[in-house]
């Protein structure tokens, strides 16, 4: 149990259905599918789909998505994959030979077919109940009407506005400066679209006037877009990774997505007595951060678009993580690992639901970068994601920039099985998001904290040669780490956001939402 005296939140506790995410009108949206006779599956795609009017920055329908799900009564645990690929005409040699040596990140260069729609009419026709027109029906009320601007979101809309471009401008900036808290954000054109999803399905978005708006504006920007690179998206079943971590089962998207590079890092962590450590010392710290860089130099190495990743079973194989655990240095840190393949970035938003059936559905949703590419579509307003920037343009490589291949993708839904309980779980933050896995399945194995408890811990993090620590842990911590060759810093932003529920076999429903970001966990 929690300390009253401080700061914190307790977990929501409920029976019939929970919903946990990062902002409070899509977590009511969700309990609303709930209450009138939806699944899981229903409340989360339309609470994902509300959030990208209240955290534009994050995601929106230019975007992908990820999810894990269970049906009622069966432990299984399904996959699926909606992220887009990129334009047939897309091609390496291209941008090597115009004097590109990575993708860029903004304009139409790292813009692909956005995937999340396929993903979403398809799970509302083959696993929800309600269709996709009542689902969208929250959606298109806000996007229509506007939501205040909360606080966080306010706050990256200051930090990262300067990315928007173009007529995205109009779109989403007031004369030009970002909106602030309070202020009302409004995108008619985004619920038109929605409007003619849900009377349509998924020709609504990838055929007709509004692929057509997309196509035309991507274009006429330098684009190499067709109408059938969009028609032909479709999302794929998949079939989860997964690690052990002492008595709990952790389960991961497969790539395209780098789910295994956090059954990796759990592997490796798993050859150090984590537990007769301090939870928030330096020598947690330091060998968290050896593992990350280890494990993400393993990804950047090998984790493609599925058709192209061949070295999948040797990442995930016990004698690599032995191999790799044996290479740390208790006392030096080593150098980070390259940035081969994906550029950082910390934005998405993760939505959990948990019906009375106990089906449970652990869903990611992106644009990638803060506004994605910058790029919107002219006529409705459709933000395009940057996703292509998780290509390489290294010749060769097996997620090199190739027409009709998805990138390697950082947004990653997880669940935790431990017996009879079931977790389903996710750590925001781009690149931090294996990291922030591991540390959150850490944080209860090791140390035995409450989901709550293990959210509101606080994080650090090794990225691209940066020691990340919040100013949750010690001056003395920090110091420590830099003796041991860490270039430690306090990041401007918390690191990442999490948000989990807890299945338990009483029948009882703990909610956990991360106080970094504008969210909450409600349940009935």
């Amino acid at each position: 149990m929690r300390d009253f005296h401080l700061p914190g939140r307790s977990p929501v506790l409920a029976t019939n259905g929970m919903c946990a995410t990062s902002h409070p009108l899509a977590a009511q949206a969700a309990l609303d599918m709930l209450k009138c006779g939806g699944n899981a599956m229903d409340a989360a795609i339309a609470g994902a789909v509300l959030l990208g009017i209240c955290e534009p920055a994050m995601t929106g329908i230019g975007g992908d998505c990820f999810m894990l799900y269970t049906r009622p009564g069966s432990d299984d645990i399904h996959a699926l994959n909606g992220s887009g690929r990129a334009p047939a005409a897309a091609d390496a040699a291209k941008l090597r030979a115009a004097g590109h040596s990575t993708v860029p990140l903004g304009g139409v260069l790292p813009v692909t077919v956005p995937g999340a729609i396929d993903a979403f009419c398809h799970l509302a026709d083959t696993v929800g109940k309600l269709g996709i027109d009542t689902l969208l029906a929250p959606a298109i009320e806000y996007f229509e009407a506007g939501v205040p601007v909360a606080p966080r979101a306010a706050s990256d809309w200051a930090r990262d506005f300067g990315a928007i471009q173009g007529s995205a401008r109009s779109a989403y900036l007031s004369n030009g400066a970002p909106l602030r808290q309070g202020q009302l954000f409004r995108s008619p054109g985004q619920a038109e679209v929605l409007r003619r999803i849900a009377a349509q399905g998924r020709d609504g978005f990838y055929t007709g006037e509004v692929a057509e708006d997309m196509i035309d504006s991507l274009n006429r920007l330098g684009g190499e877009f067709t109408a059938e690179d969009f028609a032909a998206t479709r999302c794929d079943a998949t079939e989860p990774v997964h690690s052990r971590y002492g008595d709990r089962t952790l389960f991961e998207h497969p790539p395209n997505g780098q789910g295994a590079t956090a059954c990796l890092m759990l592997n490796i962590l798993s050859h150090f007595d984590l537990a007769a450590m301090d939870p928030l010392g330096t020598q947690r710290a330091h060998i968290e951060a050896e593992a990350a860089k280890l494990a993400y130099d393993a990804r950047n190495r090998f984790i493609a678009d599925a058709g192209h990743t061949t070295r999948l079973d040797h990442m995930l194989a016990p004698e690599t993580a032995a191999k790799l655990a044996a290479l740390i240095d208790l006392k030096q840190a080593m150098p980070a690992a390259a940035p081969l393949t994906e550029s950082v970035h910390k934005d998405t938003i993760y939505i959990t639901v948990v019906d009375r059936d106990r089906m449970a559905v652990s869903l990611i949703y992106s644009i990638f970068h803060s506004f994605g590419s910058g790029v919107a579509s002219d006529k409705f307003g459709i933000l395009f994601q940057n996703r292509g920037a998780g290509f390489t343009l290294e010749e060769g490589h097996p997620n090199e920039l190739k027409g009709g291949k998805r990138p390697m993708h950082t947004i990653i839904p997880a669940m935790l099985r431990d017996g009879e309980t079931l977790i389903p779980f996710g750590v925001m933050g781009g690149a931090y998001q294996p990291n922030g896995h591991a540390r959150f399945v850490s944080n209860l194995t090791d140390y035995g904290m409450a989901p709550q408890q293990a959210i509101d811990a606080p994080r650090c993090f090794s990225d691209t040669g940066e020691m990340k620590v919040e100013r949750g842990y010690s001056d003395a911590v920090r110091q420590e780490l830099a003796d041991l060759g860490h270039r430690v810093s306090i990041p401007d932003t918390a690191i990442g956001g999490a948000q989990a529920i807890t299945i338990h076999p009483d029948g009882v429903l703990e909610g956990a939402s991360d106080p970094r970001k504008d969210g909450c966990a409600i349940g009935y």
